[in-house]
């Protein structure tokens, strides 16, 4: 009886999954606005995956193998901006009186939002839709697509309206 009393206690993990589009702070605007109650009884992590970056673009402008030091600048400079995005979104949550913690990842952003939903044990997934259409979803992938059907909780898909 204590220990169901004591898991009743125990708050949910919420994660918000975002990047440097307007879909995805609008996801957790709107999962601030309008689950409010659910967030603020709730832990709430706000992850960020860095894509791996290309450096084909590097290879072609250095014709051939880039400089191992302008490899770092990229590497740091993609950090910079990661935790800048956590910031941000740490500061809509603290003006709507919710507490979050951040964290970052480096890699395919689908497959490391994945592995920090099990790592974690979240037990609901908030992102944003981009809105791309059929054609850019087959090319391209929909990081919402893959974790729908890959993370091991329920996920919340938010669309920005048009």
């Amino acid at each position: 009886m204590k220990v169901e009393m004591e898991e009743g206690k125990r708050k949910k993990k919420v994660m918000v999954a975002i990047d440097e589009s307007e879909c995805s702070h609008y996801a957790l605007r709107w999962a601030l606005d309008n689950l409010g109650d659910t967030i603020s009884a709730s832990q709430l992590f706000i992850f960020n995956a860095q894509p791996l970056p290309s450096f084909a673009y590097l290879s072609a402008s250095t014709y051939g193998a880039p400089p191992a030091d302008l490899i770092t600048a990229v590497q740091e400079n993609q950090k910079k901006l990661a935790l800048a995005l956590l910031e941000k979104a740490k500061e809509i949550c603290a003006n709507h009186g919710v507490e979050a913690e951040t964290m970052t990842e480096v890699g395919d952003p689908k497959d490391k939002i994945c592995e920090a939903v099990e790592k974690l044990n979240i037990e609901l997934l908030i992102l944003g839709s981009n809105g791309r259409g059929a054609i850019q979803r087959a090319l391209l992938g929909s990081v919402s697509n893959y974790c729908v059907h890959n993370a091991k909780c329920p996920v919340l898909v938010v669309r920005k309206p048009t």
